[in-house]
């Protein structure tokens, strides 16, 4: 890989997101994550990549594996730190945890728990942005377990019928928890979107932040022109289990040489000297964020009810 200013800058943010989440790690054992934690390790590119040319005017919803989204969006590290600590200086004030992030000073819109629930909402957005004039794209991310839930197609339907400035991206790591897609899909997800007249890529390459930016980016230019729906299909990899900060592979879904295979092409990984490089000045940022989550107060009583609608 020839470096350019552009790919240590993306590899940074990648790194970024990596050695956050790797840290998350180190302190789940010690109970001080108030949160199940659904980690983006191996799936970095995606995020980066895909943020790499949207502005923070444009909305973005994503899933319950946030994390790097939020990051790669321009969500800072010291607030997301306490919200997964549940204080009260968190991003939601300690309430949310790390499968509900928001930031939408930065344009990252609620993410949620429920499968496939934050799709329709963005194409709400992207009717909202078309009614107001206002030139935002509006882009959900979800997995390939979330194009199985019939509000996705309800969702393209609607989107392709008022032509709507929304861009979905299928984070396609081939797993719905321990299921692969052969037992779930009769369909191959981009062919079935397809049939709603909606311009729609797919990327094998899901590991190369450079590639993903280059097709995203040309995708969201194209949309800024027109307006109209586009649809991006990324296959992924990722290290951990499903909900947790540990390994799965004795679960029998899925080999290790599998996701070797996939690390073997993780520049995080190929390119050991960038990562000694800028790994210093990163674990400082980090360190900086868990001590202003372990500094934060607890929520209190008064709390309780506050944003509850």
């Amino acid at each position: 890989m020839v470096r350019t200013s552009r790919y240590e800058a993306l590899f940074a943010q990648a790194l970024r997101i990596r050695l956050f989440e790797e840290r998350l790690i180190e302190l789940y054992p010690f109970d001080k994550i108030q949160s199940p934690v659904h980690l983006s390790i191996g799936q970095e590119a995606v995020a980066v990549g895909v943020c790499e040319s949207l502005t923070r005017e444009d909305l973005l919803s994503t899933t319950y594996r946030g994390h790097a989204f939020y990051i790669a969006k321009g969500g800072r590290l010291p607030e997301l730190m306490a919200e997964l600590y549940g204080r009260a200086n968190g991003i939601s004030g300690g309430k949310a945890g790390s499968m509900h992030l928001a930031a939408p000073e930065v344009g990252m819109m609620g993410a949620s728990a429920v499968v496939a629930s934050t799709i329709p909402h963005a194409v709400g957005s992207a009717l909202a942005a078309r009614l107001r004039k206002t030139g935002q794209l509006s882009v959900v991310v979800y997995g390939d377990g979330a194009t199985e839930q019939g509000v996705h197609h309800e969702s393209l339907n609607f989107a392709a019928l008022h032509q709507l400035p929304v861009l979905f991206i299928c984070e396609n790591n081939e797993l719905a928890v321990h299921t692969r897609p052969d037992a779930r899909q009769a369909y191959r997800i981009i062919d079935h979107v397809g049939t709603y007249g909606i311009e729609a890529l797919r990327i094998e390459e899901g590991y190369d932040f450079l590639r993903v930016g280059d097709v995203v980016g040309a995708t969201v230019e194209a949309m800024r022109r027109d307006g109209r729906p586009r649809f991006i299909e990324i296959l992924t990899r990722r290290y951990k289990e499903h909900v947790g900060p540990g390994e799965d592979f004795a679960a029998g879904y899925r080999s290790r040489a599998e996701i070797e295979s996939w690390m073997a092409k993780d520049p995080l990984i190929a390119d050991a000297d960038l990562v000694a490089d800028l790994t210093p000045a990163i674990m400082k940022e980090i360190d900086e964020a868990v001590a202003f989550a372990e500094a934060g107060p607890l929520p209190d009583r008064s709390a309780l009810l506050k944003d509850v609608l």
